[in-house]
């Protein structure tokens, strides 16, 4: 999915270039050069996000052992609980998938093209495209991916604008590490607020927390907010000058438009013809949305929409439509596939893990989840909780990327400890969800559906990303711990 991106000989950081409008070498400070200087820092010491779950399987069973578990216990929680996520699993590929077809969709290319021609130089240009995956990333985290890229790719094609293409792929992948978790695609708020999909050993300890309880509280917009505005300014200043910026076209990239295979057809034959005709999108658009109308009615919005299995069609109909044609369609979801290869051979390892978790138990009938709750309780107090769990799983999140499904790991002992320190549920969500997208901004994992968009390795890009990383760990424990004193605890709603 990658491509080669080496520079060509002559043309690198601080080579001299004209300069585009608004940029002097008087704007490059301390963040641009740290950023130039952490570009050479990369990808080497981390295998792929598989290797590291398959570790936990191994590193958590072995703990359940030493916890007085027996190898059959600790074997049969494994296997009982490996396809426990089946449902979520395929839900949250689905996430994937729509957000992705969607944003490659006909329309989506005419508006991309629009914005492209907004900035008038290429900092604003990176700051452009750090704002729209960032504000796009709380409604659906794989528009945010794929849209943004797409949209680095309309700014590089412009002759008159001089923009680093890494620091503006960087910019398109805030949305994923920063944000994303505070929004509408966030995993562990979506299974929360869906009882069918919870496994019961944490719906037991956590009962259902509704999206108002969550995403909705006034404490995570307005941590959003503030994430969104520093993360916008930290990378228009840490963006390259125009003397020092490094294009598209000197890293190698091929930056000819992506094509809809939109073509009509010369065969007669009948399924060739139905899959080029509009007619069957119609029909199935009428279907779907009549069947959301009834639901937007039905309930408030609010819940409608915390339904998975609601925003999944919506966004999959949005696609069919915004591509009209069956085809087009299909050719766009066949390219998304590849982005949920790790959520669809993880999620059922991680599933495992929270069964041995919860259910191999050892001496005394002791659990290695309440064993891990009450070392949290020990270690932390009501006021100390945020920071404390906002850390762990952010050091977590290093070693097992997860885009959310990690929250089936850590629920069972982080969501009873908080119960027993009184911590407010939702926020202790929201602990995890602002804490799981830390580590992204220097994990290759999620990076990979836009580095192939892009053309880039993760090497090109993680060096301005760890700068924001550098500003987003100690702002986020803040927030974490200054808003979670302005909420009260509220015990679990059981369904």
């Amino acid at each position: 999915m990658q491509s080669s991106s080496k520079v060509p000989a002559g043309i690198g950081r601080g080579t001299p270039h004209s300069h585009a409008p608004g940029d002097t070498d008087s704007q490059s400070g301390v963040l641009s050069r740290l950023g130039l200087r952490f570009t050479a820092w990369a990808e080497r010491w981390f295998p792929d996000a598989y290797v590291f779950a398959a570790i936990a399987v191994v590193v958590v069973a072995c703990a359940a052992m030493v916890n007085g578990s027996s190898p059959q216990a600790v074997a049969k929680a494994f296997g009982d609980g490996f396809w426990s996520l089946i449902v979520f699993t395929m839900q949250m590929a689905l996430v994937a998938i729509g957000g992705y077809v969607v944003a490659t969709s006909p329309l989506a290319a005419r508006l991309i093209e629009r914005l492209a021609a907004v900035p008038s130089s290429g900092r604003q240009g990176i700051a452009c495209v750090a704002a729209i995956s960032m504000i796009l990333s709380l409604f659906n985290w794989g528009v945010s991916l794929i849209f943004s890229a797409l949209y680095a790719r309309a700014l590089a094609r412009r002759p008159d604008l001089r923009l680093d293409y890494r620091a503006a792929g960087a910019a398109a992948y805030l949305g994923l590490g920063g944000t994303w978790a505070l929004g509408l695609s966030s995993s562990a708020a979506q299974l929360q607020a869906n009882p069918d999909s919870l496994p019961k050993s944490i719906l037991d300890i956590t009962g259902v927390i509704p999206f108002g309880q969550t995403i909705f509280l006034w404490q995570s917009m307005v941590m959003a907010v503030i994430l969104i505005t520093v993360s916008v300014l930290i990378a228009f200043l840490s963006a390259p000058t125009a003397s020092k910026a490094v294009t598209a076209q000197e890293l190698g990239v091929d930056l000819t438009e992506f094509k809809s295979a939109d073509k009509e057809s010369t065969t007669r034959r009948p399924g060739e013809w139905f899959e080029r005709s509009p007619i069957l999108t119609i029909l199935l658009c009428a279907l779907g949305f009549g069947w959301l109308a009834q639901e937007l009615i039905a309930k408030s919005p609010l819940v409608a929409i915390s339904g998975l299995n609601t925003y999944n069609l919506l966004f999959l109909l949005l696609g069919l439509l915004l591509h009209w044609r069956p085809r087009n369609f299909l050719d766009a979801v066949t390219r998304a596939v590849p982005s949920t290869a790790g959520v669809i051979i993880q999620f059922p390892l991680y599933g495992a893990i929270a069964a041995m978790l919860t259910a191999a138990k050892g001496a005394g009938g002791v659990t290695l989840a309440d064993r891990i709750a009450h070392l949290f309780v020990s270690i932390s107090s009501t006021e100390t909780f945020a920071v404390m769990m906002g850390a762990y799983s952010a050091v977590l999140g290093f070693f097992i990327p997860s885009g959310g499904g990690k929250w089936i790991i850590e629920a069972p002992y982080v969501m009873q400890a908080a119960n027993e320190l009184k911590v407010h549920l939702g926020w202790a969500v929201q602990v995890y969800n602002a804490a799981e997208a830390l580590p992204n901004l220097i994990n290759p994992f999620w990076m990979l559906p836009l580095l192939g968009v892009l053309a880039l390795k993760a090497r090109d890009i993680v060096g301005f990303t760890f700068l924001q990383l550098l500003v987003h760990a100690p702002l986020v424990l803040f927030m974490l711990w200054f808003f979670g004193r302005t909420l009260t605890y509220i015990p679990p709603v059981m369904p």
